[in-house]
């Protein structure tokens, strides 16, 4: 498995504003396209004082920050790009303090370049629905936050549930549920695991009476301290994801409230599932801006 870049390949790489903004315009715009104003297959320029490129028959200008987490912004790009290699060589996270100190912004700016990246990173994993005939899906769900848990499978309390599925071989999808009892469960399910699915849970309620809905049901009794059956049935893979989210949250950031959980869980979603080429990790984020 091939390593991430080290911080020195990232300065060689990106060693000043304009070979950042000369990158965005090269991965979302290309060499030569069709200018907006005249219409003609054109090469742009790059504007004077401006972080634009005009087009070389009738000066219309592009912006290539436009669209991305860094439009309208005055931080300087390769601030914007030296965090994100932060995002893809840490594996439990990057707290909003550590951008504040490592860049001397104001902890608000800080704070928000983080969140935007983290957006960015989660729009970027796939949806697309796991397993199918022949495969294995596990799914286990975990309480985040709060210090109350409640009573009973449909409480919660003021922790936030978030449910994990996990194919084997495959990628893994989280979400946070709107509560644990079966029909949030079984409608979480549904929308991303296809039918005809093998699925290992553990003996939570929640997930009863899921076979009904054209899967193959595997439990393991965690209760009876079972955590894997001879056939190979289990969640520990699943449970792997959920120590390593922990360690961030806990670790990294201290708290995290239930109304931005879903940024960090597509942060560290993303990480997981390009666990196995970190060295393509940055690439894909800074290659895949949407024109």
């Amino acid at each position: 498995m091939s390593k991430g870049p080290t911080l020195r390949q990232f300065q060689d790489r990106f060693p000043t504003e304009d070979a950042c903004l000369d990158h965005l315009m090269r991965v979302r715009f290309g060499d030569r396209h069709a200018c907006g104003g005249c219409g003609k297959d054109a090469h742009y320029y790059r504007a004077k004082a401006r972080r634009s490129y005009a087009c070389e028959y009738c000066g219309f200008q592009v912006y290539p920050t436009a669209g991305t987490p860094f439009d309208r912004t005055r931080t300087p790009l390769r601030d914007w790009f030296y965090v994100m290699f932060l995002f893809c060589a840490s594996r439990n996270g990057v707290a909003a303090k550590e951008v504040e100190r490592q860049l001397g912004v104001t902890y608000k700016t800080a704070w928000r370049m983080c969140h935007q990246i983290r957006e960015y990173m989660g729009s970027l994993d796939s949806d697309d629905p796991l397993g199918g005939m022949g495969e294995t899906v596990e799914i286990d769900e975990t309480l985040i936050g709060g210090s109350v848990s409640g009573k009973g499978s449909g409480y919660k309390g003021n922790k936030t549930c978030v449910v994990g599925m996990l194919e084997r071989g495959g990628e893994l999808i989280t979400r946070v549920a709107p509560a644990r009892h079966k029909s949030a469960m079984h409608a979480l399910i549904n929308a991303h695991v296809l039918p005809g699915t093998t699925i290992n849970t553990d003996e939570f309620g929640g997930y009863k009476d899921i076979a009904l809905n054209g899967y193959r049901h595997v439990t393991v009794n965690h209760g009876d301290k079972v955590y894997a059956t001879k056939d190979g049935a289990g969640v520990n893979a699943i449970e792997g994801f959920w120590a390593q989210l922990k360690r961030g949250i806990n670790g990294t950031h201290i708290h995290v409230s239930g109304k931005h959980l879903s940024k960090y869980l597509g942060e560290f979603e993303y990480r997981w599932n390009m666990r196995q080429a970190p060295h393509l990790m940055l690439d894909r984020l800074v290659w895949s801006f949407a024109r």
